[in-house]
């Protein structure tokens, strides 16, 4: 069989707690224009991600990439960390 490559999704977002081992929490903010008024409304989701070093701290803008299911709610992985907090 011929192999397919998928893209897989990829979320920039700021690390909102590092309290578990080898997993982060990850907000991720985005505008979305509303429906009936045009006005730019901000929307956050906040994702699980592993992260196997324990390398993201609080405050760390960081670059997550999907996987396969890791856990009950943990489906994506930390690519790279893109800004180090202060």
């Amino acid at each position: 069989m011929s192999e397919i490559n998928k893209s897989r999704k990829t979320r920039t977002g700021s690390v909102v707690s590092n309290r578990m081992e080898k997993s982060v929490v990850v907000r991720v903010e985005r505008k979305v224009r509303h429906k009936l008024y045009g006005k730019f409304v901000k929307t956050c989701v906040k994702y699980l991600a592993d992260d196997p070093e324990n390398r993201c701290n609080i405050g760390d803008t960081v670059l997550i990439e999907e996987c396969r299911p890791l856990s009950k709610r943990k489906r994506w992985r930390v690519k790279t960390i893109l800004e180090q907090a202060v």
